[in-house]
């Protein structure tokens, strides 16, 4: 029987066309006039969307008769489950998405569904990212881009990254990576990761590693504190008032996990009052960013509209990982990726 895939969020041509070329006995279904259309590289959401009546029926028809769907639909995220009741395998291109999935319980609701994601793809990105906000901050770049556009010349010293400590919380792909980059510039890197118990620092690139309990040892010695963990109800405003008091004072937060793990009223008292130097803050609580948000005209920070970890490659190496978990589930064998 021919397995139908569904794919619901734009992507190039080429890529549906590399799709198409795996080995197997299924129809690739994708049709742009019935999906948003991309504002941006990469962009799986797109722009303000609605559909026909007839285009409607067309579309919940696809859903209807998919066996694989590439990406969450972002018209039906609510009633995915009901629309879509024959899908086995869907294929999220973003890595965090199991608190997404499970604030819509589609755990429950779609019992007999494989879910894969996109674990691995933004590590470079993320890691460029936390590099250029430190580079940034040590060699007072904003401050030089303040005084460029005065036309004020002013000389100043910077400082080296070697030999400061580089903090991550969180050291899945993307955490080791941004790990193994600092340890290139010359850096002390500290880890804090769930388990571990028998884990390997040198391939995690660390120095020393802790679990979340003993993040007090942690924090005093953060002189670059980077947030790459999930939302989850323990991870919820982890770094508050008392965690921002045991960090150097000079540090720099910088957050590319979920908005959600910073007080953002806290660290704004510990921007204002220069306990911390800066934050590059990726992440928000309330995105996008309301336009009264504080954040955007503090001097010390740099606000990015969550777009740190989305780049030209990214539905590439997204595609990629679907072509190779689509040979193996024609196979019968265990995806990877799974959530």
């Amino acid at each position: 029987m021919t397995v139908k895939i569904l794919i619901t969020s734009y992507l190039e041509p080429e890529l549906v066309r590399c799709i198409r070329e795996v080995d197997g006995d299924f129809a690739v279904i994708y049709e742009p006039s019935l999906i948003p259309k991309p504002c941006y590289f990469s962009d799986h959401k797109g722009e303000f969307f609605t559909r026909s009546p007839e285009e409607e029926a067309q579309w919940q028809e696809l859903l209807s008769v998919a066996d694989i769907i590439f990406d969450f639909d972002q018209t039906h995220l609510d009633d995915l489950p009901d629309l879509a009741p024959n899908v086995k395998w869907l294929q999220a291109t973003s890595s965090g998405v199991a608190r997404f999935m499970s604030d819509r319980g589609y755990k429950a609701r779609m019992p007999n569904t494989i879910f894969t994601n996109a674990v691995g793809v933004h590590a470079q990105p993320l890691a460029e990212f936390c590099l250029m906000v430190m580079i940034m901050f040590n060699k007072g770049f904003l401050e030089v881009l303040e005084d460029q556009k005065k036309k004020h010349w002013e000389r100043y010293a910077g400082i080296d990254l070697s030999n400061r400590t580089l903090a991550i919380i969180g050291l899945g792909q993307v955490g080791q990576e941004i790990a193994r980059i600092g340890k290139q510039f010359g850096m002390k890197t500290i880890g804090v990761k769930r388990s571990i118990e028998g884990a390997n620092l040198e391939k995690l690139h660390v120095d020393e590693l802790y679990a979340p309990d003993d993040l007090h040892k942690v924090l005093p010695k953060a002189e670059y504190l980077v947030l790459i963990a999930p939302h989850t109800d323990e991870t919820a405003k982890m770094i508050a008032e008392k965690e921002f008091s045991l960090m150097p004072k000079g540090s720099v937060l910088i957050n590319i996990g979920r908005g959600a793990l910073v007080d953002e009223k806290a660290l704004i008292k510990a921007l204002e009052t220069g306990h911390l130097a800066g934050a590059g803050l990726d992440v928000f609580e309330v995105e996008p960013l309301p336009k009264d948000s504080p954040f955007w005209d503090m001097p010390n920070v740099i606000v990015s509209p969550h777009s740190a970890s989305t780049t030209n490659n990214e539905n590439k190496l997204i595609t990629d990982i679907f072509c190779n978990n689509l040979v193996r589930y024609l196979a019968g064998e265990d995806l990877i990726n799974l959530v």
